[in-house]
């Protein structure tokens, strides 16, 4: 697989049992794992179609787990399916996601839901149902697209 030009790296004060989840819950495919000498993980890598995402432990006081700082997030984490995007939401359910938004119709075309991990990490999941023009997203949400519109 070429690598990404950008992958996104999480931590969990459970590492193992994050990519044993990630993948029951979403699908992801572990594609590395690097081990210490008393087999802590030191390294992981997940795949997701064309895409990466790097699983690891906490390793300073300022880069934790949210189940490490009350529930706090500052990002969150956008899946891109080709599928049926209920399904998925079920499987993400059935592995012990909390869903924060059930899955709906966007304006922009995609049907999304949000949910949070075992640990806390917020991800939203989307997949495209229908094409929407610039002009039928603007009169949907009230927005106006200033640059940018697929």
């Amino acid at each position: 697989m070429p690598r990404a030009s950008l992958t996104s790296a999480l931590c969990y004060r459970d590492p193992k049992a994050a990519l044993k989840w990630l993948e029951a819950a979403f699908g992801f495919e572990l594609v590395m794992l690097i081990e210490d000498n008393d087999g802590n993980l030191a390294h992981s890598e997940m795949s997701f179609g064309d895409s990466l995402v790097m699983i690891g432990a906490e390793w300073t006081e300022k880069h934790k787990s949210p189940a490490s700082i009350d529930g706090f997030n500052t990002q969150s984490v956008h899946i891109h399916l080709d599928g049926d995007i209920d399904a998925h939401c079920e499987r993400a359910r059935a592995a012990g996601a909390e869903i924060l938004m059930e899955p709906a119709d966007q304006f922009y075309g995609d049907r999304t839901y949000r949910c949070r991990d075992l640990e806390g990490h917020f991800w939203t999941v989307g997949a495209p149902i229908r094409a929407v023009s610039v002009e039928e997203a603007e009169a949907a949400s009230g927005l106006k697209v200033v640059k940018g519109w697929a």
